[in-house]
């Protein structure tokens, strides 16, 4: 089949929830990929970040297909002799009582406003369905009903009413805003990015977090930092928050948590947040599975093993280097952390970004547009700097074929 085929049988056959590039991908490796042609490419999206250790790393294949070999799904009815394993590597890791294992991202903060929510009226003693969560202008936690209902873009909750009540939106990077909210008693919980990596990899004013962190201890609201795009390793830290020595009440993790090898999230917190839901209260079938838990495992280690924070930070620092220093009447603004990175686009014969990532695939890159002007490149972890220095050669004739 050629790739107009494949195309035109996802579009026959499946729902229309996706805009995707006109390229049809069937293998990758390290930080690259093939389509159907045989042509490869750069991924400069990562899955959104979900692929940071890079495609079919062979140590988490490994663990994937040897455990898939031996025993997939036991649910949660019975223990099984890994799940254990891998929730001891992360409580030990981060510093946790307790870890709770989802599958995605959005189902893990889904997780998390339960807990926050029932620490809120058995902890705190707020009156009953009286609980309320800040969030921020700009917030991309998922798509669920629940999550889209805090949401401030359009095209996230139009047509989807009525919404799930309790939220209160607040502008990002604002922490006179922030502590007039905490103040009401009835705030249980401040659920924040710490960038914000879908609304286009905004980032905040140093020290931001750190005051924030102080402020919901200062007035007994939980702080939840969902980290399921900017953590393990992604900006250039363990965890973003790190990079402010801050220590969320709630963590939220997924995406690269399996290294796009197998849907898996988790949910870490201490024990007077996490057991206050007792067992039938919530769950996943899925998750917490055998296979899961040892793929997470083997990706974690690879985190480590390769020293991809360091990467990170170093391959980051020359990609925005590179591109602020390029005299391009396209770019607007260079911003990010680690490789966590966007381009503003100016908009030039009323072409979009959509337009140059169109012009960037034909040259061997691939990266998506977030909003009409933004461009997010978040390449594999793994991306040297010989390989970075290629890719950004071809960005930069991209930019200047298209204008």
């Amino acid at each position: 089949m050629e790739t107009r085929e494949y195309i035109e049988r996802e579009n026959r056959y499946g729902a229309h929830n996706y805009h995707p590039l006109p390229v049809v991908l069937e293998q990758g490796e390290g930080i690259f990929v093939w389509d159907v042609a045989g042509r490869r490419y750069f991924d400069f999206l990562a899955a959104y970040s979900a692929v940071n250790q890079g495609h079919c790393h062979p140590k988490i294949v490994n663990a994937l297909t040897t455990q898939a070999a031996k025993l997939a799904l036991t649910s949660r009815a019975f223990y099984n002799n890994t799940l254990g394993e891998w929730e001891e590597l992360m409580t030990r890791q981060f510093g946790y009582d307790k870890m709770l294992p989802m599958n995605s991202g959005a189902e893990a903060d889904e997780t998390a406003l339960k807990l926050t929510r029932k620490w809120g009226y058995k902890v705190k003693g707020i009156p009953k369905n009286e609980a309320r969560i800040v969030v921020c202008d700009g917030n991309f936690h998922g798509r669920t009903i629940t999550i889209i209902s805090m949401s401030s873009d359009p095209e996230s909750y139009s047509d989807y009413g009525p919404f799930t009540p309790g939220f209160i939106n607040i502008p990002y990077n604002d922490l006179d805003a922030l502590e007039k909210e905490l103040k009401h008693p009835n705030t249980a919980g401040f659920l924040v990015e710490p960038i914000q990596a879908e609304a286009g990899v905004y980032v905040p004013e140093e020290g931001y977090l750190k005051k924030a962190a102080e402020l919901c201890k200062q007035y007994n609201v939980l702080l939840i930092a969902d980290e399921v795009q900017t953590g393990l390793c992604r900006t250039g830290k363990m965890l973003a928050c790190d990079h402010e020595n801050v220590r969320p009440d709630i963590l939220v993790l997924g995406k690269a948590i399996s290294g796009g090898m197998f849907p898996v999230s988790c949910v870490l917190a201490d024990d007077h947040i996490m057991l206050t839901i007792k067992p039938g209260e919530h769950g996943s079938t899925y998750g917490g599975n055998p296979i899961a838990a040892k793929v997470a495992i083997a990706a974690m280690q690879v985190l480590a093993d390769e020293k991809l924070a360091e990467n990170a930070t170093r391959i980051g620092q020359i990609f925005r280097d590179q591109m602020k220093a390029f005299n391009s009447p396209l770019i607007a603004e260079v911003r990010g952390k680690g490789l966590l990175n966007a381009i503003q686009i100016n908009p030039i014969a009323g072409k979009k970004a959509w337009d140059l990532c169109l012009k960037m695939m034909e040259n061997g890159i691939l990266a998506k547009p977030t909003h009409e002007h933004t461009i997010r490149f978040t390449p594999p972890l793994i991306i040297t700097e010989t390989q970075m220095m290629e890719a950004i050669a071809l960005i930069k004739q991209s930019m200047t074929e298209f204008v």
